[in-house]
């Protein structure tokens, strides 16, 4: 397959963890991958794992919040392949684990919000006009059960009230909503996916699924055939409240 041909994924913070995970799964389908890395050592040494592996995936440095580094990923995107046809946006931090919501510092939200959801937002609205061109446009926001309003009502809800990192996926879902109100009229499909809680460095070794199983419902909903989903939120490929 020619590469105007194939396919052209994007997913930020794909050096490790589910990141790393979607970006094999995608390869493994023939999708060209671009490995976006906040750290270039680290990037080399994923993408390396990957290509041993006969996969087609390289690695750009890229920082959501840095408005050179997107526009320096989208400029390369453009000249290289001239579309996007997948965007996951999976770079996240959480930052205030165990903390209060009446303690947690503003600059901890901020910070927080700057990448889980303004970066998200930000590099979105950079590439539309290349995944625009694409036959069949997929974004991906990488949520949690987490940003969940409904779910956190429920008294009997088990999750951790951590005020920065949940409200930034509560923005990211409302993002999905809205972006995909204003693009369903055309080939491009936008929803929220939750990996549940994984084995990663953010996740700990004690949590209940492996990266490989957080992986799958991003994948499948990035490469959702023209009849599936849009405007959704979806947890092991089935719906998840807001």
């Amino acid at each position: 397959m020619s590469l105007s041909q194939k396919k052209i994924a994007l997913i930020t913070g794909a050096n490790k963890g589910i990141g790393f995970e979607i970006s094999r799964q995608l390869a493994r389908l023939g999708i060209k991958v671009v490995m976006g890395v906040r750290d270039a050592t680290r990037g080399d040494v994923s993408v390396n794992q990957l290509l041993q592996n006969g996969l087609d995936v390289e690695f750009k440095c890229l920082d959501v919040t840095d408005g050179e580094s997107i526009e320096a990923i989208r400029s390369y995107i453009d000249k290289t392949y001239g579309k996007l046809d997948i965007l996951i946006n999976n770079a996240g931090i959480c930052l205030d684990s165990g903390q209060k919501s009446s303690k947690v510092s503003l600059e901890v939200i901020r910070q927080t919000l700057e990448t889980n959801f303004i970066g998200a937002v930000a590099i979105t609205q950079a590439l539309l006009p290349l995944i625009r061109k694409s036959k069949a446009g997929r974004i991906v926001n990488m949520s949690s059960g987490r940003g969940s309003l409904t779910q956190h009502s429920d008294p009997n809800c088990h999750y951790a009230k951590t005020l920065a990192y949940n409200s930034s996926k509560t923005a990211l879902n409302s993002f999905t909503v809205m972006l995909a109100a204003e693009l369903k009229d055309t080939v491009i499909k936008v929803n929220s996916a939750d990996p549940d809680w994984c084995r990663t460095d953010m996740g700990t070794e004690a949590a209940t699924h492996s990266a490989e199983e957080g992986a799958d419902t991003p994948v499948w909903l990035a490469t959702l055939s023209t009849e599936g989903f849009t405007g959704g939120f979806f947890n092991s490929r089935t719906p998840v409240p807001w």
